[in-house]
């Protein structure tokens, strides 16, 4: 697993320099492993109604399920400054499981490692 991680920090790292942020500056990058081993990313992308704005995590996912991924392994998030996700994101991600999370800071370095059921113990579930 240690070159999975290595490779998903690096994937969350580029796509972080991708992210599209003109209004708040603050860009993420999410890479997301798959059960086949697959690696997807994506980026913050902000919008002028910033309801619209679209984040890196919920990107990496919807980029894995149109490809037809659903099972997901670890997703690594790089910010700055190592933040969280917001608690869509972590609902999003919680729609496929108990997945490992980890953020990452700017210099690639691990700012937490946790489960997402560390991060929302009471996620909604349907039915």
């Amino acid at each position: 697993m240690p070159m999975e991680i290595e490779r998903l920090i690096n994937a969350a790292t580029s796509a972080r320099e991708r992210a599209y942020a003109p209004y708040s500056e603050y860009r993420v990058g999410a890479a997301v492993l798959t059960g086949n081993g697959t690696i997807h990313s994506g980026c913050n992308v902000e919008n002028a109604s910033y309801g619209l704005t679209i984040c890196a995590e919920r990107n990496a996912i919807c980029s894995a399920v149109a490809s037809g991924d659903q099972q997901f392994e670890v997703i690594v998030i790089c910010t700055e400054d190592g933040g969280s996700p917001c608690g869509a994101c972590r609902q999003v991600i919680g729609e496929f499981g108990n997945v490992r999370v980890l953020t990452i800071d700017g210099r690639g370095q691990v700012v937490l490692d946790t489960s997402l059921e560390q991060l929302l113990p009471d996620a909604f579930r349907r039915g």
